[in-house]
C-alpha cells in the first residue's frame, strides 16, 4: 500500500467506515499498543507453561509455541490437537499478567464515542483476560459483547468458520461491518465475506504480526488507532 502517514489510508471500497453498523474489534494489540510489553510477559509465560507440560527445554517449548501459532492460529490450538492439553489452565496461567502498563485511553474512549454502530469484540484470548484490558483501557462501556476464544470453540482466528459463527451469532449484515486487526492475515476471511478491514500496523517483534497483507484483503491501515476514528 505503500509509505501512509499513521492517520491517512487508501481504501479499496467506497464504504463509509463512519457508516458502520457494525465493528468487530480484535483486542490485544489493537485497542493498546504493543510497546506496553504485555506480550513479552505472555510469551514468557506461554514457553514455561509448555515446558513443563510437554517436560521439554524452555528454548524447545518456545520453538514448539511459534511453531504452532504460526499453523494453527494460536499456540493453544496446536497443544490441543497434538497433546490434548485442557485448555482452561493454559488460558488462566498465561493471561494471569501484570496490565498497569497499559495507560488509560481517553483518546481512544472520545474516538469510539464517534461511532453509531455496534461494537463487538473478537479475540483469540479469553473473556476474563479481554474483561480487565477494557476496564484498564476505560472503554468497557462501548462495546455490546466479546466473542472469545472459549465461545469460539477454542477455534482461532483466521478459521473462516469461526468468522461465520461470528456473524450468525449476532446477526451481522458483512456489507456493513468493519474489522480491525492487527494481524492481517485475520483479516482476509472477513474481506472475503464483504466485511470493510482495518490493519493497525504492529509494533511487536511477532514475525506473523509484523507480516504485510498479500493480496487485496485490508482496506484500510494506520499505526494509530484512535487518530485514524476521529479523522474519518
Amino acid at each position: 500500500m505503500g509509505n501512509m502517514s499513521k492517520t491517512t489510508a487508501t481504501s479499496k471500497t467506497p464504504f463509509n467506515p463512519l457508516n458502520a453498523e457494525t465493528w468487530v474489534f480484535d483486542l490485544d494489540n489493537t485497542l493498546y499498543s504493543g510497546v506496553h510489553g504485555l506480550f513479552d510477559q505472555i510469551d514468557v509465560r506461554m514457553r514455561g507453561y509448555l515446558a513443563k507440560f510437554l517436560g521439554v527445554s524452555e528454548d524447545e517449548a518456545f520453538r514448539v509455541q511459534k511453531s504452532y501459532f504460526k499453523q494453527y492460529g494460536t499456540t493453544l490450538r496446536g497443544m490441543m490437537i497434538n497433546h490434548r492439553m485442557d485448555p482452561r489452565p493454559y488460558l488462566d496461567y498465561v493471561h494471569d499478567i501484570d496490565i498497569s502498563a497499559i495507560p488509560p485511553a481517553p483518546e481512544l474512549n472520545r474516538a469510539l464515542e464517534r461511532l453509531d454502530g455496534r461494537k463487538l469484540i473478537f479475540t483469540n484470548a479469553d473473556m476474563a483476560h479481554a474483561e480487565r484490558i477494557l476496564n484498564r483501557l476505560g472503554i468497557t462501556n462501548h462495546f455490546d459483547a466479546v466473542f472469545d476464544i472459549v465461545e469460539a470453540g477454542y477455534i482461532p482466528k483466521p478459521e473462516p468458520d469461526i468468522y461465520d459463527q461470528l456473524v450468525g451469532r449476532f446477526q451481522i449484515n458483512p456489507r456493513g461491518a468493519v474489522m480491525v486487526e492487527d494481524i492481517a492475515r485475520n483479516l482476509a476471511p472477513a474481506a472475503a465475506l464483504g466485511m470493510a478491514t482495518v490493519w493497525i500496523r504492529p509494533v511487536t517483534e511477532c514475525d506473523i504480526c509484523k507480516e504485510a497483507p498479500e493480496g487485496a484483503h485490508v482496506d484500510f491501515e494506520t499505526d494509530d488507532l484512535a487518530a485514524w476514528l476521529q479523522a474519518l
